[in-house]
């Protein structure tokens, strides 16, 4: 899994950033040891796995309740007043709302407040973190019944929802804002949600080299690179490395859940979002009211997660291969070749120009593919992109180095992402150890999926030298009885290369005959929900408003694909601008 390269709108950067040129700046030098303060005397996984497992989860459960016996209290004491369903501000649901701090740069009519978790649920009286929470009050529009808390996870993992709020105010989502509080957080780890870093955001010099066909010797300086990584990660986080993993994102969600004063989640997960609701679901099932998983990741325990990193590799290739198909049919525009060989061929005229002479000093290859997977990612994206190509090709790089350069105003944002990332994905489960197996696998897969295959390798390697020493073992999802889990909503692109729709296949087998899918076919765009396929909101809102389904497996016509636009009306083109972002899953 990986996340998508940023994308902003005007109200909120909902997307983080993590991408191959990030990958391709991380480390040669180790950074500066730094102990994350919040967490200080925490101590490393240090029992038997059973019964730790164990004991974080009655840990879990003590500390729900105590949540539980709290929302009751703040709900006693807002029916004591003048019997308004949604204050603006105070204490609601166990959690204190009031105005959000101006870091978070959300408007006025977002309530924010702060959840106390432990950072390990075996200690649930031991060293606390606090996770921030936002949210806009259900309207109650035209007589609508309240139906509780929406809570989203926008995936990742390593991306924030504190702008999930703001998805009310959408055209799309006036229905569901009606019955429904819209509730985001940062996960732990995320923004100001106790902040896990693993190098000085500085580090990160740019332009990046990244060659298409590695040598020995390149190989060498990124195994060092992944090394010094890991190294800066141990440093930087100290004891509370860890606990950064899927499971305590979904007990830190079952307190969320309890402090919203809610007995059942209604949950939207998005891209490894997905995987966190499969694994709530796995761990309380009978805590589950309704979930929507957008873009499915594989609950396979044997593909989480070295193995679902080959699969997206290959889901990328296709991708690609639809982006360029796209640009070929519009060769009439951007001049670029009338077959999807020939863009190829004029995008590497462009990586080989770049590997020269890196554009403004700022865009080499490595922020060329960043900005180029990203294309693989959402096909929202691709007239830009490809006018960019087309117009650097004709003498003018202006356009390429506004798409594709690094802003180093979110260069902080952009590492804190990825020690996430890397934390969650490394401490899930256990991953190859030996140089040897990666090079291997990777090699095979780049004969046949080169645009993606090591720049992804090189993204996760930090895993091969994880200095935890007891990694976790993958959630078997679904395996307790389903019969307890009620109706759940999956919902897949076809095409989708970040999530492959294998995964959508294999999470609803494993959650059982209560779990319904909508396929958007032949579309494959990452996020299918919020705005850009009306068929797919309608199964999503009649699911959400009355908890029903169209039957086990519908599909919906995929949206259309993206018009082009001309060189000289690029300015006007759409990337990464649209409203719909803000439900824009990451993984």
């Amino acid at each position: 899994m990986r996340l998508p390269p940023t994308r902003h709108t005007a109200a909120a950067a909902l997307s983080l950033t993590l991408c191959a040129s990030a990958a391709a700046g991380t480390a040669g030098a180790e950074p500066v040891a730094h102990r994350t303060p919040a967490v200080e005397g925490s101590r490393p996984a240090d029992t038997e796995p059973t019964a730790r497992l164990a004991a974080e989860s009655a840990g879990a459960e003590l500390v729900a309740r105590r949540a539980t016996a709290a929302a009751a209290g703040t709900a006693g004491a807002e029916a004591a007043h003048a019997g308004k369903a949604h204050p603006a501000g105070g204490e609601t649901g166990g959690l204190v709302f009031g105005a959000c701090p101006g870091v978070e740069g959300l408007p006025g009519h977002v309530q924010c407040a702060s959840l106390r978790v432990p950072i390990d649920y075996a200690r649930p009286d031991g060293p606390q973190i606090h996770l921030t929470v936002s949210r806009v009050p259900a309207t109650g529009e035209h007589g609508a019944r309240r139906q509780g808390a929406l809570v989203s996870n926008p995936g990742g993992p390593g991306a924030s929802g504190m702008a999930f709020p703001l998805a009310a105010g959408l055209p799309e989502w006036r229905r569901v804002a009606a019955a429904y509080d819209f509730v985001g957080y940062a996960p732990r780890g995320v923004g100001r949600s106790a902040p896990l870093s693993c190098q000085d955001p500085a580090a990160r010099k740019g332009p990046t080299q990244v060659p298409t066909d590695p040598s020995p010797a390149y190989k060498r300086q990124r195994v060092a690179a992944a090394r010094a990584y890991a190294r800066g990660c141990a440093r930087r986080a100290g004891a509370a490395l860890p606990y950064y993993t899927t499971l305590n994102n979904a007990r830190d969600l079952h307190v969320l859940r309890a402090a919203l004063g809610e007995r059942r989640l209604t949950f939207m997960g998005g891209s490894y979002g997905t995987y966190l609701g499969a694994v709530y679901a796995t761990l309380h099932p009978g805590h589950v009211r309704r979930m929507v998983l957008d873009s499915a990741v594989d609950p396979d325990p044997g593909r989480v997660w070295y193995r679902a990193q080959l699969g997206q590799v290959a889901a990328f290739e296709r991708r690609w291969y639809d982006f360029r198909s796209w640009v070929a049919r519009h060769h009439a525009t951007y001049r670029l070749g009338t077959t999807p060989e020939a863009v190829q061929a004029a995008y590497e005229r462009v990586r080989d120009a770049l590997a020269r002479t890196p554009a403004a000093g700022t865009v080499g290859t490595g922020e060329l593919q960043a900005a180029y997977l990203q294309a693989a990612y959402y096909d929202d994206v691709w007239p830009d992109r490809a006018a960019a190509l087309s117009a650097f090709l004709r003498g003018d790089p202006a356009e390429l180095v506004r798409q594709a350069a690094p802003d180093p105003a979110t260069a902080a944002e952009v590492e804190n992402a990825t020690a996430v990332y890397t934390a969650v994905l490394c401490n899930d489960a256990p991953w190859p150890g030996d140089w040897a197996t990666w090079d291997r696998d990777h090699t095979e897969l780049a004969r046949t999926a080169p645009f993606e295959a090591w720049s992804n390798a090189f993204l996760n390697l930090p895993c091969a030298y994880w200095p935890v020493r007891e990694r976790q073992r993958p959630v078997p999802v679904g395996a307790r009885p389903a019969a307890s889990l009620p109706r759940t909503l999956i919902v897949a692109a076809q095409r989708d290369g970040a999530t492959p729709y294998r995964g959508a296949l294999e999470l609803q087998r494993r959650l059982g005959s209560e779990a319904a899918l909508v396929t958007e076919v032949g579309a494959g765009s990452h996020g299918v929900v919020g705005g850009r396929n009306d068929c797919v909101d309608r199964h999503v809102e009649r699911y959400l408003l009355t908890g029903d389904t169209s039957g086990w497996r519908v599909t919906c016509a995929p949206h259309p694909e993206p018009a082009p636009v001309s060189l000289d009306d690029r300015a006007a083109s759409t990337s990464g601008a649209t409203p719909r972002a803000l439900l824009s899953p990451v993984v």
